[in-house]
């Protein structure tokens, strides 16, 4: 089981927002170029979390992963349901299961599913513009995840515009836990609960998840702050890993 980090490991984002990803490249590229994608993207995660997946309710009441409301969940048909007059509040732990079961379901389908064909038309023109910026670091990233048996992602974000970003990066395949209230250490625990009796390497560049990755005796992989992480880093490469751990 392969454990992502998500922010600066498999999407920059951040750092193209604030000119670090460019200025890395000491003038080899455009600072100013990196921004305004990194703002575009940044407009489209906000729309879409508010437009389709019920941000401005439940931005006050983050979860560490989707179904973690599950017993909450009457299994109520939801086809006709009006999310907006249901009278939620944050304490509602019933209501917000059922924002949580709609956000599974969108999540698993797609934004193909939702968006329009020129927002669509518009977001891969957007992906494929970014891929060239960051010389191919998006699509490298997602033919090493191809090739690896199971992959999570872990995120300190909070969890619903991580699943957006996921969708809008092109890795809505991936199961997301959110480490902002509970802390990596406890989401690695969870999934070391969820995959009993198997190997595990975790791939990241902050501190919280190598800590982690040590605590739990597991191989972490360093994602260096200088370009070009991806494309670079192989299969090859995490197999070195577990072999020098297991």
């Amino acid at each position: 089981v392969y454990i992502w980090d998500m922010d600066e490991t498999l999407i920059l984002l951040k750092s193209l927002i604030n000119g670090t990803y460019a200025e890395a490249f000491n003038g080899s590229k455009n600072v100013q170029s990196g921004v305004e994608i990194g703002k575009m993207w940044e407009n489209h995660i906000l729309q879409i979390c508010d437009d389709h997946f019920f941000y401005e309710q439940v931005e006050n009441c983050n979860m560490p992963y989707l179904d973690v409301l599950k017993q909450y969940d009457d299994g109520k048909d939801l086809a006709e349901y009006d999310f907006n007059k249901d009278g939620f509040d944050d304490l509602n732990k019933k209501r917000l299961a059922y924002r949580h079961r709609a956000v599974a379901q969108k999540y698993k389908k797609g934004l193909h599913s939702i968006l329009d064909q020129d927002m669509i038309k518009s977001w891969s023109e957007l992906y494929d513009v970014t891929d060239s910026y960051t010389d191919m670091w998006f699509s490298a990233a997602r033919a090493c995840l191809e090739q690896q048996h199971v992959n999570i992602l872990v995120t300190s974000g909070s969890l619903i515009p991580s699943l957006i970003k996921c969708l809008l990066f092109r890795l809505g395949d991936l199961f997301v836990y959110s480490s902002w209230e509970v802390g990596k250490l406890q989401c690695f625990s969870w999934i070391k609960e969820r995959f009993p009796n198997v190997q595990f390497c975790v791939i990241g560049d902050g501190w919280e998840e190598c800590e982690a990755a040590e605590s739990m005796r597991w191989p972490f992989v360093k994602i260096d702050p200088l370009p070009h992480r991806f494309p670079g880093l192989t299969p090859k490469d995490l197999g070195h890993y577990f072999s020098v751990v297991y």
